[in-house]
């Protein structure tokens, strides 16, 4: 599975309140969440994260366990998270929301080209090839459905296919 996009780079300790910010958790809007991502990082972010693959360094994702940080992200358009380390909880619920996530020491220069193969493990970038630990075929397939619903519902109908 080979993605690519530009770098964004952040810093350590991006935690869900910083993703997404609690005051806008009343609303089921998914585009309120993608308009308002990262703000209290960056007013403008948000509007930089289409096709983008963010670069962080330690911890990302820490916090409370909120799905709506990943789908935020993921309805801003970002392409990819990668990070020296990601929070479990974080890691998970990106898995179930169907947007890669990579835990790899990586040097990021902000704007420059990135590629990666979830299969392989390798990051591509203009500074050379990054090796990280796949995700297990499951979670590839996952992602590749665009979540943990929709590889449900895929399964149920291959099953009441055959």
């Amino acid at each position: 599975m080979i993605n690519k996009g530009e770098a964004i780079c952040l810093g350590r300790d991006i935690d869900t309140d910083i993703i997404i910010a609690g005051r806008y958790l009343r609303t089921k809007d998914k585009s309120i969440w993608a308009k308002h991502c990262m703000e209290d990082l960056d007013p403008g972010l948000a509007k930089k994260l289409k096709g983008k693959i963010i670069v962080a360094d330690e911890n990302f994702g820490c916090g409370s366990s909120r799905e709506q940080a990943v789908i935020a992200l993921k309805e801003a358009g970002v392409v990819a998270v990668i990070a020296k380390s990601i929070a479990r909880i974080f890691f998970r619920n990106a898995v179930n929301q169907g947007l890669p996530v990579i835990e790899c020491d990586f040097r990021c220069i902000d704007g420059k080209a990135i590629s990666f193969d979830l299969d392989e493990g390798l990051i591509r970038a203009e500074s050379g090839t990054f090796a990280f630990e796949p995700p297990s075929k499951r979670m590839i397939e996952i992602i590749r459905e665009g979540g943990l619903v929709n590889y449900l519902n895929k399964k149920a109908e291959d099953k009441t296919g055959e």
